[in-house]
């Protein structure tokens, strides 16, 4: 009886113990269950604000008012067909008859405003010009730079290296600056007609070489008394005709 009763408290404990485990085991299940519909609207709430931040945001980015720097060559309001070449661009045809007039479709740049003969902006618009390439034009299309380190009185008459560029209303083909070979004309500021004077006045005392900068032969004409009068007759032919020039080596003005 005593084994019977011990055998039975037994079994009764091995059924609590299983009962426990099943109720532990259910809990666990709900308790992940609950986590993981709590976590799912966060989760997707949390991918919206995401999405929404990074491919569709608030508040669109200004647009760029920055001016190009060619809008200040560019007169407002004026005749297209006047406007500096930088104001606008041109469909060049290269296969023109040099020397002869031709026709170029043109349009303007951005944030450039012109009009046509009647008042009436316009885009798009032709130019005419003559057929030539930049460096072609007269010299009085373009603008050089100037050399004073050459001498404009030797023989053979010396060439520098000179950066042209265009003048502003002036359309041609090709670069528009370009280098080019000119001779040496640039000038001191001497004056013909002074060193002239100075020679035919006080040309036996040397102020004709003095003031040309030419001060050893200004020294040996004062103290020669003009070489007897004899050099001054000379240097007053000479500077006539503008054989004898200024020291520096540049063209009187």
């Amino acid at each position: 009886m005593a084994a019977l009763a011990g055998l039975r408290s037994l079994t009764r404990l091995c059924g609590v113990a299983l009962f426990l485990s099943q109720l532990y085991v259910l809990s666990g299940r709900a308790g992940s269950l609950m986590t993981t519909k709590h976590s799912q609207p966060q989760s997707t709430f949390a991918q919206s604000l995401t999405s929404a931040s990074t491919n569709t945001p608030y508040f669109k980015a200004a647009e760029s008012t920055e001016i190009p720097s060619y809008v200040t060559k560019c007169p407002s309001n004026g005749l297209c067909s006047r406007l500096p070449p930088d104001c606008m661009t041109c469909n060049t045809n290269y296969s023109c008859i040099y020397g002869k007039p031709a026709t170029f479709d043109c349009k303007v740049k951005p944030h450039v405003h012109c009009v046509d003969e009647n008042n009436h902006e316009q885009e798009n618009f032709t130019i005419n010009m003559t057929c030539q390439f930049c460096w072609q034009l007269p010299t009085t299309d373009y603008v050089c730079t100037n050399s004073t380190s050459c001498m404009t009185v030797s023989c053979p008459r010396q060439r520098y290296n000179a950066t042209c560029t265009v003048r502003d209303h002036i359309h041609c083909l090709g670069n528009r600056v370009f280098p080019k070979m000119l001779y040496c004309n640039w000038t001191g500021g001497y004056k013909w007609s002074t060193a002239l004077a100075l020679s035919i006045t006080l040309g036996g005392f040397g102020a004709d070489r003095f003031y040309l900068g030419q001060w050893r032969e200004g020294l040996g004409k004062l103290f020669s008394f003009g070489g007897l009068g004899i050099w001054t007759l000379i240097d007053v032919l000479l500077i006539g005709v503008g054989y004898v020039g200024p020291a520096d080596g540049s063209l009187y003005i």
